[in-house]
């Protein structure tokens, strides 16, 4: 049986853990690798390793429809309602399927990850980390896919160009598998910069040839491990990123090219996130006022999910 423990503190400047239970709904069936066991692993091993208690937890509250609006059209987000069955399961595709309370969860992880912007463009916490589900990376305007239905992401990113004045924000994406919907709905938008790693070739198959000039894609092989990613990040994230000075980052944050999980064949570890993690800091120190909102997307083995998440928000947690 799933449990949820929930602890508020006092921001008192901690990093926002958001999240929210109704997130443990969505639940297509036994062995299925996007499961609400992915939320509840997360939680226990930040408990384990005392980090919880460095944290400030938040309820993702649910996204509104005018924030899907500025991601997702009307007929989209229509089809999805109609879509939604009363009982068992309706599939969007052969990996991606809808059950009753789908769209509750998805709607407070797009929530969660608004409620993150918010927070951190009002000065409530330095950074957040969004640990929800369904992800949403794979969702691009007006089709769902790869276990995503609301592009959690995006919507944050345009929220806080739409409400907080931004001008340049910068999504980085370290999941195995390529953000083509972040990609899709952002392209060759001059405010929205894209970095991105993912193992090529792979699902969903594309990214190899950026959409627009704002897109800073880098396929990589499996079994590239360790030193070519940090090889991509120094050349590739990290020169693109400093020209063009984000006011703001976001995390697409998928642990599934750890070593461990078996749904990609990255071979990357904790050590890994830990050490993008202090880049992508330096970064936001540098041009955003700090400002960092990473979002769960991929990590399907467990234990290699949590301990990347622990060692992630570790870095995010010391400032």
């Amino acid at each position: 049986m799933l449990t949820w423990i929930k602890k508020q503190l006092p921001s008192s400047g901690l990093t926002a853990f958001i999240t929210h239970q109704d997130c443990l709904l969505h639940n297509v069936g036994e062995g299925h690798p996007e499961c609400p066991e992915r939320l509840i692993a997360i939680r226990d091993q930040l408990m384990a390793s005392q980090l919880y208690d460095e944290l400030h937890e938040v309820e993702a509250p649910e996204v509104t429809d005018q924030q899907l609006a500025r991601v997702h059209p009307p007929h989209y987000l229509e089809s999805l309602e109609a879509s939604t069955p009363a009982s068992g399961t309706y599939r969007v595709d052969p990996d991606t399927a809808m059950m009753a309370h789908t769209l509750r969860a998805a709607r407070r992880a797009a929530g969660g990850a608004v409620k993150a912007v918010d927070m951190v463009c009002e000065g409530l916490a330095p950074n957040a980390f969004c640990s929800i589900r369904p992800p949403g990376h794979h969702a691009e305007s007006a089709k769902s896919m790869g276990f995503c239905f609301y592009n959690n992401v995006a919507i944050a990113a345009a929220h806080a160009l739409s409400q907080h004045g931004l001008e340049r924000v910068a999504i980085i994406d370290f999941d195995v598998h390529h953000g083509n919907g972040t990609e899709e709905i952002f392209q060759n938008d001059p405010r929205v910069m894209m970095v991105s790693i993912f193992q090529h070739p792979f699902y969903p198959y594309c990214g190899d040839v950026p959409l627009g000039p704002n897109m800073h894609n880098v396929p990589m092989k499996a079994g590239s491990g360790s030193s070519a990613f940090r090889e991509a990040v120094e050349m590739a994230w990290l020169p693109n990123l400093e020209a063009f000075q984000p006011q703001m980052l976001f995390i697409s944050a998928g642990f599934d090219a750890h070593r461990e999980d078996e749904m990609g064949s990255m071979g990357l570890t904790e050590s890994d996130y830990e050490w993008v993690t202090r880049q992508l800091m330096r970064v936001a120190r540098t041009y955003c006022e700090g400002r960092i909102v990473s979002v769960l997307e991929g990590g399907y083995d467990l234990s290699a999910l949590a301990r990347s998440v622990a060692a992630h928000v570790r870095v995010l947690s010391a400032g």
